[in-house]
């Protein structure tokens, strides 16, 4: 990726990753709980989002110890107590799935903006937009904590399973750093992919 592209990506990442934290929040609060609500995370405004570590510093870190092959941001995530959810064991679920989703629902609109509008100047921003979304989408869905995907597994695995849980909670920073080095490029083709069905097909 150029310069330029680069940086705009870096610039995308950000409020793509604020609005898939204030998707969890909404979720939260249409299933019963007001915590984000109450401590004033249901807002777009980037201030009561942005983590100096996850929002800024790793994004840069991360770009300089990869040479530019991979970028992630995260915002501080948003507050919810799931003994507040209506219902407690798939609750959790839903609330977790929120995020990803938000990325996914605005990869499909950009990417549908790219494919009706005539191929220009900002047809290569427009993609960026898709595949950071994507990107964000499917890296969260992972089952590592602390990713959404965790949260998702944790209410799919039966009660007696627990142990599971408990080995991913002890080792996730280690897991997640295993992931990022040496597993993310057995789901850069999902990413792809995705990104080429909501692009219709545009490369860059």
């Amino acid at each position: 990726m150029d310069f330029l592209p680069l940086v705009f990506f870096f610039l995308v990442i950000i409020p793509s990753a604020i609005i898939h934290e204030y998707a969890h929040g909404w979720m939260a609060d249409q299933l019963g709980d007001p915590t984000a609500r109450y401590a004033g995370r249901l807002s777009l405004n980037p201030k009561v989002h942005i983590d100096k570590w996850g929002t800024l510093l790793m994004p840069l870190i991360l770009f300089f110890i990869t040479s530019g092959s991979f970028l992630f941001a995260y915002a501080k995530p948003v507050p919810y107590n799931p003994y507040n959810l209506k219902n407690q064991k798939t609750g959790p679920m839903w609330v977790a799935l929120a995020g990803p989703l938000s990325n996914l629902l605005l990869a499909l609109l950009f990417g549908i903006t790219l494919q009706v509008l005539p191929f220009s100047n900002i047809s290569q921003f427009l993609y960026i937009i898709v595949y950071a979304n994507v990107l964000l989408a499917v890296f969260n869905l992972m089952p590592i904590p602390p990713l959404d995907g965790s949260k998702i597994l944790y209410a799919l695995i039966p009660d007696s399973q627990y142990k599971i849980k408990m080995v991913l909670e002890q080792y996730k920073f280690v897991i997640l750093l295993v992931f990022i080095f040496f597993g993310f490029k057995f789901i850069r083709p999902i990413i792809y992919f995705l990104t080429n069905l909501f692009t219709g097909g545009t490369y860059f």
